[in-house]
């Protein structure tokens, strides 16, 4: 297995200078702006690690198996050339979370899952947060623990047979993006019919965010996602470092 540190898909770090890591998926899909594997996604500096090998369907549908090593030392690449801070291009990543937490010498923010319960206290008594995947067969209860998620949270995977889960995880050149962003919303409007309780959303899936206005105005609820919390990670990890540079 091979790590590549991709400076082509990095925006403006400075050689050596503090960026936020990304340890990225080996893909060819398009990424539209607010994709996470989208540079033009963030008003502040990410620098790319691609690892070779680790396909969605690997990493969604094998559980990773065998690429928690090439993650480590993809992670180690990135902090060597200044990253002050690691996180991935898969929501299903937050199997190694813990792993690469202890592995790594800064701090790590594998997924999205990470906000569940945090943002599940926020809410009105009764209330939920709900969660729209990619692939709701394999959001079993090890990722919702190692997410520290509660065992019971209520989850919608999109249309297996859809235009976003079969491009996404077949690793297809192409990508229907109106019809993607009508299938994340069709996920998140079944999961509020089904489960009423639900008081706001957290999206997986690393690629939703391009979706996430229009899911938010279909649902009327707060959605969080891979974005938005990324992007908070950031202002979290060393404001001196950044330059004054603000989300």
């Amino acid at each position: 297995m091979s790590v590549r540190v991709d400076a082509s898909k990095a925006s403006h770090p400075t050689p050596g200078g503090p960026a936020l890591g990304v340890l990225m998926l080996e893909t060819r899909f398009p990424r539209p702006v607010g994709d996470v594997g989208n540079a033009a996604s963030f008003n502040f500096p990410v620098r790319y690690a691609i690892v070779r090998g680790a396909s969605p369907e690997r990493v969604v549908r094998r559980k990773a198996q065998g690429l928690l090593q090439p993650f480590i030392e993809a992670g180690q690449a990135l902090v060597a050339q200044g990253c002050i801070g690691i996180t991935t291009t898969c929501g299903f990543l937050v199997r190694f979370q813990s792993a690469l937490a202890q592995a790594l010498p800064v701090p790590v923010m594998t997924s999205s899952l990470l906000q569940i319960a945090a943002l599940e206290a926020r809410l009105p008594v009764g209330k939920r947060i709900g969660v729209v995947t990619i692939a709701a067969a394999y959001l079993d209860a090890s990722c919702l623990a190692a997410a520290g998620a509660p065992a019971d949270t209520p989850i919608e995977g999109v249309d297996a047979g859809s235009e976003f889960a079969q491009r996404i995880l077949n690793n297809d050149a192409s990508l229907d993006i109106a019809q993607a962003e009508r299938d994340v919303v069709a996920a998140a409007m079944r999961l509020t019919a089904r489960c009423p309780q639900v008081g706001a959303l957290v999206l997986e899936c690393t690629n939703m965010p391009p979706y996430r206005n229009a899911v938010q105005g279909a649902t009327g609820l707060p959605v969080s996602d891979a974005q938005t919390a990324i992007s908070a990670f950031w202002r979290s990890l060393a404001p001196a470092a950044q330059n004054g540079r603000q989300d």
